[in-house]
């Protein structure tokens, strides 16, 4: 393979096609590199050479030329960076003052500038002033992959993929499997590699101290841009955006920082810190550049490109989980509306939106989407792709995913994918890519498990399996064994899998895989497998196998084979020496004795020629991780032991005993062996300090020689001056800084790797604090007693090693001379340092060749080994890599090497494979030594226990026997049972013991008692649940004839699930709202109807009882009668309009002349479709009509249908056979009761006359199927018998079958009685009856008498009748059941060969539903293209309607107001009159043109701004011609009224102008709203016409696609069936024997067909018939048209002149039919009526009231009168009492003389009382004759005082 920098320059290329007179790309690239040494020089000779660009056109032609045109070269781009990037890698020297003075001039990078390969790389490393080529070691395979690195495989082209390999980027062609690799420039690792969506560019993302992200031209592969200052360490990711003009990338720990670039450019645009957690991913939104998102550890982060007033800036928003779990994020995709579809750790996906999650995706019933984390989301075609870790590729819906809500707070939704792949078993899918593979859809895929896929996700029935293009292994390689003989390797991992290469030929040959991961490897050596085809191979759990490399293609026997491969492993041996991980296998030299090391510290050895035959271990102090023994140059054969701890072990030779001695020992260890230790103890800082105190003697001595040389040249210049400067300058001595401490580890570093220098002496490299060293060490000698863990050694001898402080030595190996040491380093790099031969103290190990080729990081180099002659080196690393390089040599290598694969054993295939130890917990060799000691001293044990339980058996056989004779004994001198008893407590003791240990089984036994119910419970749900009907097979009884149930399962998802055909639409939303709305509205209706229907209902009651008066009804007449008339004007009216309406919906229906009726064109287009048009389907020009095209969802609609048609038609015949089967249980039932009773009239007949009994018949197995799930106790333990049988045989699986089976059979056998239970209860009488004959025959026999005997024969010839009689009704029974078989069995065939039509019919359903399925996806795109094209087309077509009315509309507008216009001026003239002076002057003042302010409406509450002034932009059509004639300089002031003009005119031609004004405006208004609608109209008329052009397409298009779908269809296969009388297809009278041009038709379709035609015929005669009339027709009304169309004119005529006659004009006799009566008035008397007649109410109410006074008035008068005559009483009373009073005065004296007080107040108050009386006499006489008086007013009466009233009722 050839690298980039090992092809011919790219400059030499160009300058064989350039001419001689222009230089070449290389003298360009050597400039740019001298510009790299001078530094700033470069920036001022720049402008002297002549550079040249791209095809050597010269862009500099003199040294005046401008600065600016310096583009295509490495200068030239250090000048364009020099101001915008302060640190470069080409400009290392700071800028001079005289650069600085420079002008600063910004240059664009040339779209054709390239960088130099081989410069960029790092180069190997080799020690300067040595002799060591660089091409030491050269790269020409890898055979590793990195499947575990993130989005680590991608596509370049079809054929060629890549994928980063430690430091090195391999471009595989997968056709010719070559590599190609490009290094690291770095050479600290590469980090991510992305590709460009052109497929022209990929970038490598490296890792190191700001590393580069170097972007590569493809397929050129030169450097084409570098970006630098991205990140601190490394790259985790890069993702360009949709166009390829951004790149993204995000760092990895420490900084995490995310980054756009201007990628052509060199500049980064953006850069922010992405998180404080690992970042994994970052892409573009491909739907907008300025969206990006990045996934993490437990994030996901949306980010957006804003622009701030500080500029661009990336703003990111954190999602938040809210209920949802914390999760990483591995796989997401960003959805075209802007929501995230990401995955989770538990396989469910995550819908996020606004940084939230809005729902998680799972599958039906709670099942995650994949079990495991999704490593990756994409969208194709339509449909979401989720890979995941669980190797599973599963399809969903995007429109599902897309409108995904949460339904419950759960927030999860349940769906189903459309499609899965299951890839493999054992396989982890980590990322994948598509192939660009026309008409195909392959896609290539990175298996973490170690792997790369083809996966084909057609999902058709053509689809191919998974195809694993590479295989690799999968984590670190453990261990790497080269073969003594050929070119082969092996190599092991803990991926359980040992693979073998062949190396020379870069062929990977075999691979075997195991249960545990391998551990340790080696090769065989010849002497003991001679053909070198013998690896052995260490594993984790301590298994040691040996394997057989061998060529099959060398067998003598092929039978049976295929595909014979280049090689094959064959198991040979297997043993497990220990019990935790093997790490070191080491074979003696003489090939003798195998060495076997591991971490549980043991080394165990075996004898190789007796089949690794166990002679016995060591214990070591540490776990074992290297052994080595002796080479041949040593005299004595010992093993060199590393411990991982620092201890060193050296073992002689074991002692091989005899097998006779070895037989009785119990345990393997050998514990006589001398051992020699060492125990390191760490020298380094005594190493350092020796070094530090030799480095500062060495300088010490030097400085000591240049004083020394000073003093001299002082002496020699100065004199004695000298000697006194000297010593002055000696006085001044630097202090010296203290040496380093001696420091020692408190914990023992680890030993990496050592090997064998001199015989007991070793060489080791250690890591930790001791790194850094070779150390030197050697064993001490061999002390018995002494303590091997309080050993403390130290090395005699060290070498240091440049740069190996942090990165120690993991792996060592020689060359076959010894003279080159390989070493492979911590950190991937390898190591080569030149010796010299025979020189085991390494004393010039000084030169040193080193190069970077694993990964820094993680790719430590786990084995190293040259090939067997030198030719070759190979090196594994802990990153999946395995690399094979050729090492330097004079002789050139052979063009084509290949290893020679090992011919297979004579017998080798017939060798029998021995059993592998696959348990990890198998006991180990000297386990099973122990456990054999072990189970023969239980064996002793058990034989001991076996004697004492004899013992127990006598004694307690002694101890019945006594009981025995007790209970002989007589009462009185028995024991008690208890005084037998020793202690009573030791039974109760014994008894509790007995129950708890029950207890504790039943404890112990609980956990498997519910794994086994649980195990059962799964069992049934996976195998009897979904079983709707098992096979019951039903005998005949006396024939062979059966008949079987249809095995019927549950009905199948096509007859349960239907799918949304593209016909069928869910309601939106609007329509479902707007019938909820309308259902409300009228449920609000319906109730309150009801609820007002009772208030009614008693208002008119109310109405109905109350009698109406006159004046009501004369109100309700008068209004009746207006009414009345107001209808009948409203009916005119109506009629009027109606009229109107029909005459223009007869104008427009009127037809044009090209009119064709729309029923004519449909019938003729359902012609076209379904009549006339018999093209075959296979035809190319065939055209599908609409309502035959079929899709996936009608076809499993229709396969749903057949299936549930077969479904019920089986089940009703299951019912049937069941039916059948009970009626075979009753039959068996009434024979057993027949048989009975014939047996017990048999019991009294002689045997003489006995009729044989039928037999009765059974009732098989398979009759009662389900009687096998009934178990019993005994049935169990008879299974649990069979079981341990079967075991003891090996047979176990056989046994299982045949117990299980040989069990549920008894049991249905033993079990057939149960069915003819109740027949043996209806057989009890008869019993009964047989047992009292019985007891009868028990008595002494009589002789009968006469009538006994005739009794008896009367019953004798009964019971023969009724024996014959039972004898037929059981073989009747038989009969006819056997007639119901073969009657159903019949039957049955029939819908067998149904079926079986069925079933082919079910075949080509499904095959046609697997092709529609394919074409579905493209389908349903094309149809959703046309149909929002036609939705579309249709809007538009809305669109144009509206505007068109609107235009109307304002067309309208416009005409109403020039007809206010005109009405303005005409109103006008009219007011003015005809001769007002004034009139020219008012009309002016009318039309003139003035300033208006407009004002304008704000919303809310805002007052109203004003504009400034516009004029008005139109003038009216009737003021145009009079401004015309009128004088423009005529200036008049129309502020102020002419004398003697009418002001009120004036004014009114003010408001009028202001109307016009008005008027005008909303004129221009219009005119401009339809200018816009005018566009508007025309824009929308060119999007019509453009979208029915798209639309014509697409339905083109989709008709095409239909025809493809047809022809995929048409070439499917059917089956059909047919007899030979229906091949009606013959030629010559025979039947051909090519039936492929053929057709099939039913009988029903031909003679339909044949119909058709007839009808055809028919139909087309009377068609012409039919047109013959239509033409006759036609002229027929044209000639009566015409004559209505005189009738019509004659008629207007006549019409006008009556009216003329009539009414002096014409008039509108509309406007006369709609006069009516005037409303207003008719109002008004209806309102007059209805107040007069209250007016009379409230006057006769009034009239009551004054009646009513009246009466009163009456009344009182009366009372008046009447307390008028009491007081003329009491009056005259009065004066006889006081003439009386004076008399008794006068009688008696003067002794009272003069009146009293009192007599003269009481007085006083009666003449009051008279005066008040007399009062209100008068005032009710003037009332009276007022009341008298018409119109006069009633005053109240006049109340007397409450005091006045009081006082005469003192009295």
């Amino acid at each position: 393979m050839k690298e980039p920098g090992d092809q011919d320059s790219y400059g030499e290329r160009l300058d064989r096609s350039k001419s001689p007179g222009k230089r070449s790309l290389s003298s360009l690239k050597s400039a740019s590199r001298s510009a790299v040494r001078e530094g700033n020089k470069a920036l001022e000779d720049a402008t002297d050479k002549t550079l040249t660009e791209g095809g050597g056109e010269s862009y500099l032609e003199d040294d005046d030329y401008s600065m600016e045109h310096l583009e295509g070269s490495s200068s030239s781009f250090q000048d364009d960076y020099v101001e915008t990037i302060r640190e470069s890698q080409y400009l290392e020297a700071p800028a001079s003052a005289s650069e600085g003075a420079e002008e600063e001039v910004k240059k664009k990078i040339s779209e054709n500038f390239f960088y130099d390969y081989m410069e960029l790389v790092l180069m190997p490393f080799v020690t300067p002033d040595s002799n060591i080529p660089l091409d030491l070691l050269t790269l020409v395979h890898s055979f590793g992959y990195d499947c575990k690195k993130r989005a680590n495989l991608q596509l370049l082209d079809s054929n060629t993929v890549m994928y980063i390999a430690g430091n090195q980027l391999i471009l595989l062609n997968l056709k010719t499997k070559e590599q190609i690799y490009l290094r690291s420039s770095s050479g600290r690792g590469i980090g991510v590699i992305g590709v460009h969506p052109d497929k022209t560019y990929f970038t490598v993302a490296e890792k190191g101290v700001f590393p580069k992200i170097i972007i590569y031209e493809y397929p050129s592969l030169r450097p084409y841009r570098i970006l630098q200052d991205g990140t601190e360490l490394a790259y985790a990711y890069v993702d360009f955006n949709y166009d390829g003009t951004l790149l993204a990338s995000v760092g990895s720990n420490p900084d995490h920082t995310l980054t756009i670039w201007n990628w052509k450019e060199e500049q980064p645009i953006l850069k922010t810190k992405a998180f404080s957690q690992d970042v994994f991913k970052v892409t573009f939104n491909p739907e907008d550049d300025e969206q990006l998102t990045t996934v993490g550890s437990g994030h996901i982060k949306f980010w957006e490109i804003a622009l701030t007033f500080t500029g661009l800036k990336l703003q990111g928003s954190l999602g938040r989980f809210g209920k949802t779990a914390t999760t990483d994020i591995e796989g997401y995709m960003e959805l075209p509306d802007g929501k995230v579809l990401s995955g989770s750790e538990w396989g469910n996906m995550l819908l996020w939106e606004g940084g939230l999650i809005k729902v998680e995706l799972c599958r039906a019933a709670r099942k995650s989407c994949h079990q495991g984390p999704i490593n990756q989301i994409m969208l194709d075609e339509g449909e979401v792709i989720t890979i995941g870790a669980d190797g599973c590729i599963r399809i969903w819906d995007f429109e599902t995913v897309d409108t995904a809500d949460s339904i419950d707070e759960t927030g999860l939704l349940e769906i189903e994918p459309i499609n899965e792949l299951q890839v493999g078993k054992n396989v982890k899918l980590f990322s994948m890519i598509k192939m660009n593979e026309i008409g195909s859809n392959f896609w290539l895929a990175q298996d973490a498990s170690g792997a790369i896929w083809k996966l084909d996700l057609s999902f058709s029935n053509i689809t191919q399996d998974p195809d694993c293009l590479f295989s690799f292994h999968s984590g670190a390689i453990e261990a790497l064994a080269v073969s003594p003989l050929t070119y082969l390797m092996a190599t092991t991992a803990l991926d359980c899998s040992v693979r073998i290469y062949d190396f020379a030929s870069k062929t990977p040959l075999a691979q075997m895989k195991f249960k545990q991961g391998g551990t340790a490897l080696a090769w065989v050596p010849r002497l003991v497998s001679y053909n070198g085809a013998q690896i052995i191979v260490g594993f984790e759990d301590g298994v040691v196998r040996v394997l057989e490399l061998y060529d099959p293609k060398r067998l003598t026997v092929f039978a049976g084979r295929k595909k014979v491969s280049d090689a094959d492993i064959n198991l040979k041996q297997v043993f497990k020496p220990h019990t935790a991980r093997v790490t070191a296998l080491a074979y003696e030299r003489d090939g003798e004795i195998l060495a076997t090391g591991s971490e549980d510290q043991t080394v165990f050895f075996f004898e190789v020629e007796k089949d690794y035959k166990p002679i016995g271990y060591i214990t070591t102090p540490g776990p074992v991780c290297q052994l080595i023994w002796s080479p041949n140059s040593h005299p004595d054969s010992t093993l060199l032991i590393i411990c991982e701890n620092g201890y060193v072990l050296e073992t002689p030779y074991p002692t091989i005993k005899e097998e006779e001695e070895n037989r009785d020992v119990v345990s393997y260890e050998i514990k006589d062996m001398h051992i020699k230790c060492f125990h390191f103890s760490s020298v380094k800082s005594k190493t350092l300090r020796f070094i530090e105190i030799e480095k500062r003697k060495r300088l010490k001595e030097l400085k000591e020689k240049q004083k020394e040389e000073r003093r001299k040249q002082l002496a020699a210049e100065m004199g004695g001056n000298g000697e006194k400067e000297f010593h002055a300058e000696e006085e001044e001595v630097e202090a010296e800084e203290p040496l380093p401490e001696i420091f020692i580890p408190s914990t023992p570093c680890h030993i990496l790797c050592g090997f064998y220098s001199e015989p007991g002496k070793f060489w080791v490299s250690l890591g930790g604090y001791d790194a850094g060293f070779l150390y030197h060490c050697e064993f001490p000698p061999y002390d018995k007693n002494s303590a091997i863990t309080e050993m403390k050694n130290e090395p005699f001898d060290f070498r240091r090693l440049e740069d190996t402080e942090d990165n120690p030595i993991q792996a060592i190996t020689f060359s076959i001379h010894q003279d080159l040491m390989f070493c492979g380093m911590r950190d991937g790099a390898i190591r080569v340092y030149i010796l010299s031969q025979n020189n085991p103290s390494l004393m010039n190990m000084v030169d040193y060749w080193h190069f970077n080729i694993h990964d820094n990081n993680y790719g430590c180099v786990k084995g190293i080994s040259t090939s067997f002659d030198d030719r070759f080196l190979v090196t594994t690393g802990a990153d999946s890599n395995i690399f094979v390089f050729t090492i330097f040599s004079e002789f050139e290598l052979k063009k084509s090497i290949k290893a020679k694969v090992p011919s297979p054993r004579f017998g080798i295939e017939a060798e029998p494979i021995p059993e592998d130890i696959e348990d990890p917990k198998s006991y180990s060799i000297e386990n099973a030594r122990r456990k054999r000691e072990h189970d023969k001293l239980m064996k002793e044990v058990e034989e001991i226990k076996a004697g004492k339980r004899e013992k127990l058996k006598a004694l307690r056989n002694e101890f019945w026997k006594l009981l025995e004779m007790n209970q002989e004994l007589p009462k009185h001198m028995q024991f008690k049972r208890t005084d037998f008893d020793v202690d009573s407590k030791i039974r109760a003791e014994i008894a509790r013991k007995t129950a708890f240990k029950i207890h504790q089984v039943e404890k112990e036994l609980a956990w498997e008692k519910e794994k086994h119910e649980l195990g059962l419970m799964k069992l049934q749900n996976r195998f009897r649940e979904s079983l709707e009907n098992d096979i019951i097979v039903v005998r005949a009884i006396q024939s062979d004839h059966k008949i079987s149930s249809y095995r019927l399962v549950k009905p199948s998802k096509y007859s349960k699930f239907k799918r949304i055909s593209l016909t069928e639409r869910r309601a939106s939303k609007l329509e479902r709202s707007e019938k909820e709305g309308a259902g409300r509205k009228d449920s609000q209706k319906d109730t309150g109807g009801s609820v007002s229907v009772p208030e009614e209902s008693i208002i008119e009651k109310g109405k109905k009882f109350r009698p109406k008066t006159l004046s009501e009804i004369m109100v309700e007449n008068q209004i009746e009668k207006t009414r009345k008339l107001i209808l009948k004007a409203e009916r005119a009216q109506l009629k009027i309009q109606q009229r109107k309406k029909e005459w223009e919906e007869l104008y427009k229906s009127k037809p044009q002349d090209d009119f064709e009726d729309p029923r004519d064109v449909q019938a003729i287009k359902e012609a076209q479709l379904y009549m006339g048009d018999f093209n075959l389907k296979t035809a190319p020009d065939y055209k599908i009509p609409e309502h035959m095209r079929v899709n996936a969802a009608k076809k499993e609609e229709e396969l749903g249908h057949l299936d549930s048609m077969a479904h019920s038609k089986k089940k009703n015949m299951n019912k049937c056979i069941i039916s059948l089967r009970d009626l075979k249980v009753a039959v068996i039932e009434e024979i057993q009761c027949l048989v009975q009773e014939l047996k017990t009239i048999q019991a009294t007949l002689h045997i003489s006359k006995h009729i044989p009994i039928p037999e009765v018949p059974q009732i098989y197995p398979e009759e009662v199927p389900e009687k096998r799930f009934q178990y019993d106790e005994e049935i169990l333990l008879n299974f649990k018998r069979q079981q341990i049988q079967d075991e003891k045989s090996h047979q176990l699986e056989q046994g299982e079958s045949a117990g299980s089976g040989g069990g549920f059979l008894r049991l249905s056998s033993r079990k057939d009685g149960d069915l003819t239970r109740d027949s043996l209860s209806k057989s009890s009488k008869a019993s009964a009856s047989s047992a009292d004959t019985a007891k009868l025959s028990e008595f002494e026999k009589v002789d009968p008498i006469d009538v006994e005997l005739e009794i008896m024969k009367r019953d004798e010839i009964k019971h023969l009748y009724m024996q014959q009689y039972l004898t037929n009704r059981i073989k009747e029974l038989i009969v006819t059941f056997d007639a119901e078989l073969r009657l159903l069995r019949h039957q049955k065939l029939k819908l067998d060969t149904q079926m079986k039509l069925s079933d082919l019919h079910h075949v080509t359903l499904f095959q046609e539903m697997l092709l529609l399925k394919n074409f579905e996806k493209q389908e349903n795109i094309l149809q959703e293209r046309v149909n929002s094209l036609d939705k579309e087309e249709q809007d538009m077509q809305w669109k144009i309607s509206e505007t068109l009315k609107e235009m109307e509309e304002k067309k309208n507008e416009i005409a109403k107001f020039q007809d206010q216009e005109k009405a303005l001026y005409a109103g006008f003239q009219a007011a003015i009159g005809e001769n007002n002076k004034f009139a020219n002057f008012l009309m002016k003042v009318l039309k003139k043109k003035i300033k208006r302010v407009k004002k304008k409406e704000v919303e809310g509450d805002a007052d109203e701004d004003e504009d400034s002034d516009e004029s008005s932009e139109e003038e009216s059509s009737l003021e145009s011609g009079e401004d015309e004639s009128g004088s423009d300089d005529e200036v008049f002031d129309d502020s102020i009224c002419p004398t003697n003009c009418d002001v009120g005119l004036f004014e009114m031609a003010l408001q009028l102008r202001e109307k016009r004004l008005d008027i005008e405006e909303a004129l221009v208004e219009e005119r401009k709203s339809i200018d816009n609608l005018k566009k508007e109209h025309d824009a929308l008329s060119k999007k019509v016409k453009i979208v029915a052009t798209n639309l014509n397409a697409a339905e083109e298009d989709l008709e095409a696609y239909q025809r493809e779908k047809q022809q995929r269809l048409n070439e499917l296969m059917v089956v059909i069936p047919l007899k030979l009388h229906q091949i009606e297809h013959v030629v010559f009278g025979e039947i051909p024997t090519d039936l492929s041009g053929t057709l099939v038709f039913s009988n029903q379709s031909l003679s339909r067909l044949q119909e058709r035609i007839t009808q055809l015929h028919e139909e087309n005669a009377k068609q012409q018939k039919l047109n013959k009339e239509c033409r006759e027709r036609r002229k027929q009304l044209i000639r009566e048209k015409r004559e209505m169309a005189k009738t019509i004119s004659k008629m207007e005529e006549t019409v006008r002149q009556l009216m003329i006659s009539k009414f002096g004009r014409v008039i509108d006799l509309e406007a006369l039919q709609t006069l009516s009566v005037n409303t207003t008035l008719e109002e008004l008397k209806i309102r007059k009526i209805q107040k007069e007649l209250l007016n009379a109410k409230e006057m006769k109410m009034w009239e009551e009231k004054i009646a009513q006074v009246r009466w009163e008035l009456m009344m009182k008068t009366k009372e008046h009168t009447k307390k008028l005559h009491q007081m003329n009483d009491l009056c005259i009373e009065k004066k006889k009492l006081d003439s009386r009073l004076n008399t008794l005065q006068n009688q008696q004296g003067n002794a009272f003389q003069g009146p009293r007080k009192a007599d003269i107040v009481a007085k006083e108050k009666v003449a009051e009382l008279i005066q008040l009386q007399a009062e209100r006499i008068l005032a009710l006489k003037e009332e009276i004759a007022l009341l008298r008086k018409k119109g006069g007013l009633i005053l109240p009466p006049i109340q007397p005082p409450q005091e006045k009233e009081m006082n005469p009722m003192g009295l």
